[in-house]
């Protein structure tokens, strides 16, 4: 199969990967869709195959975070589980969200968050579930199936807003990407789709097996996409931490939405560690589109836009390609300046997304032309990590446990 070149999709937290594909793919009416190759050393295969204690690349701890409890008590660098583990196990299943604690990492984005009909919140990566689960094998739900303007794009498929938690429940879920990974495909059809609810008892649960505070990263999504159906997105996940007692400063659940406006309300309802996610250069918000509000990422970015944010927020979720921009082949250029202004601002910075598949890395670091073959994905880590951010997001934390080892190594950290 041709590789795929992947680039950046608005409101969606995907890696410099199938951000652009995923766009066209709503625009035509399909969600995009990948899947696995093994582990790329031995401790994180052992880790896979479910062989304890050999896969805790860095350790938690091994160096100090930003001082302080809460946010500011986590290492530096930071490696957030991507929607889990998801470059081995369907995402934003309790299977991946497992297996990237297993894995060492420090937080797991356990919850891109969208609505059911009956008011509940349940985790998929997108309100469209065509492409995450199996809902296209219920003939009982072939009805459902409808096409929407989902930011300003027609999108064809099945929304968890038009469907109960109950039968939501019934659906299983399915890899994504399967192009990509096709060894997750073996896991299709394990996992069912996770309430919000039922990670909080999961993090607590995990908390007290490991003997460690997990974290957790969840993302509102489209909250302008559902004001408009008139639902209140942010009421719903604030009352939902409220109720477990994890609204609070030191909370250890980061919110994050590709909104400003969004985590601006968050601000107003809870105190948790909040993050601005910005996609490519040049892009608007949503929330900005609607609203009329003429600027976009490059207006946020700037020594001006940042102080803004961090009026309201801790910290901001950028593009790999806003900290290290690519030219035109696809291969890194110089750093920008976004991390000093951005530490300059007193925000932190946690990137998105590395993966390990040559389709989603700079044409320079990829080995062969395998879709699902993986590349020299460990420089790039090295080049984000000299940056000085203070994490990333990756589909494959053993392999970003073992880059942030090298790098602190080489730092004599």
């Amino acid at each position: 199969m041709a590789m795929q070149q992947p680039q950046e999709h608005t409101g969606t937290h995907e890696a410099d990967g199938d951000r652009v594909t995923e766009r066209a793919g709503r625009a035509s009416g399909v969600t995009g869709r990948r899947a696995l190759l093994g582990a790329a050393v031995l401790g994180a295969s052992a880790a896979v195959l479910g062989v304890p204690g050999t896969a805790t690349a860095a350790g938690h701890g091994t160096t100090a975070g930003h001082g302080g409890g809460g946010l500011a008590g986590l290492p530096v660098p930071t490696v957030i589980g991507h929607r889990g583990a998801s470059g081995y196990r369907p995402e934003h299943t309790f299977g991946s969200y497992q297996l990237a604690l297993d894995m060492g990492a420090h937080i797991v984005e356990a919850g891109d968050l969208v609505p059911t009909k009956d008011g509940h919140l349940v985790c998929r990566h997108e309100p469209e579930i065509g492409g995450t689960t199996d809902v296209a094998d219920h003939p009982e739900f072939a009805d459902r199936k409808t096409t929407k303007n989902l930011d300003g794009v027609p999108t064809t498929g099945w929304f968890t807003e038009d469907f109960t938690l109950a039968e939501l429940k019934t659906l299983r879920a399915v890899e994504r990407i399967p192009d990509n990974r096709p060894h997750n495909t073996l896991y299709n059809g394990r996992w069912e789709i996770p309430t919000f609810e039922e990670v909080l008892a999961w993090q607590d649960e995990q908390t007290r097996k490991r003997g460690r505070q997990v974290w957790i990263y969840p993302e509102l999504k489209h909250p302008t996409y559902f004001r408009a159906q008139g639902i209140d997105l942010e009421k719903r996940v604030a009352a939902v931490l409220r109720r477990h007692g994890k609204d609070k400063k030191n909370s250890p659940v980061i919110l994050q939405s590709f909104e400003p406006t969004s985590i601006q309300r968050m601000r107003r309802l809870v105190d948790n560690p909040l993050v601005v996610l910005l996609d490519a250069a040049g892009t608007r918000p949503y929330d900005f589109v609607a609203t009329g509000d003429p600027r976009t990422v490059d207006d946020l970015v700037t020594p001006a836009g940042l102080r803004e944010i961090a009026g309201y927020a801790q910290g901001i979720g950028p593009t790999v390609d806003l900290i290290i921009p690519k030219d035109a082949d696809g291969n890194l250029t110089k750093p920008s300046t976004l991390v000093s202004d951005a530490h300059a601002a007193g925000l932190i910075l946690h990137p998105y997304t590395v993966r390990n598949e040559n389709p989603f890395l700079p044409p320079a670091l990829r080995k062969g032309s395998d879709p699902d073959a993986y590349g020299d994905v460990f420089r790039l880590f090295q080049a984000y990590f000299a940056t000085g951010i203070d994490g990333i997001f990756t589909d494959n934390p053993d392999t970003g446990l073992l880059a942030r080892e090298d790098f602190l190594a080489r730092r004599g950290a």
